[in-house]
């Protein structure tokens, strides 16, 4: 995958082949609750560890991410400290799965990477919609005042 959007460190990121990825996903949005039951229940090459977004455990398994940017957009992290952000990390998990992983090819390309570009901003928008605007924003358990999803630009 090409576009990494930074790195957390370790292994040499972006010249270390990946052998796991981390999905970040918001546990209380109905479209990421979707995706992440449909990439669970695909045949995986690389395996996909999900991990709820924003959790003390995940802020602690890694300190240096923008945590407050994987609350805006889908973050994967993989093994070797990569960090894919908005549409590169939807074409991460593609790539991930067996029956997926040339489409992902073609999304990197010139011709489909716009159409990934498209169909994050899409799903960043019925996200925006299913967006509960009435979660309590002092919430302890929703230390950045966010209701359900927020938007990603990807």
């Amino acid at each position: 995958m090409s576009e990494v959007a930074g790195h957390l460190a370790d292994r040499g990121g972006a010249t270390v082949p990946v052998r796991r990825l981390t999905v970040l996903y918001d546990p209380d949005c109905p479209l990421c609750t979707r995706v992440h039951d449909w990439l669970v229940r695909q045949r995986q090459l690389i395996p996909l560890e999900m991990l709820p977004v924003g959790t003390a455990g995940t802020r602690a398994r890694f300190p240096a991410l923008d945590h407050e940017a994987t609350l805006r957009e889908i973050t994967v992290i993989g093994d070797g400290g990569q960090v894919y952000a908005g549409h590169a990390a939807w074409v991460v998990c593609l790539w991930a799965l067996a029956e997926y992983r040339p489409m992902a090819h073609r999304f990197t390309g010139p011709a489909g990477a716009p159409l990934a570009r498209a169909a994050v901003l899409a799903a960043a928008r019925y996200r925006a919609r299913t967006r509960d605007p009435y979660e309590d924003p002092d919430d302890p358990e929703n230390p950045e005042g966010l209701g359900g999803c927020t938007t990603g630009s990807g």
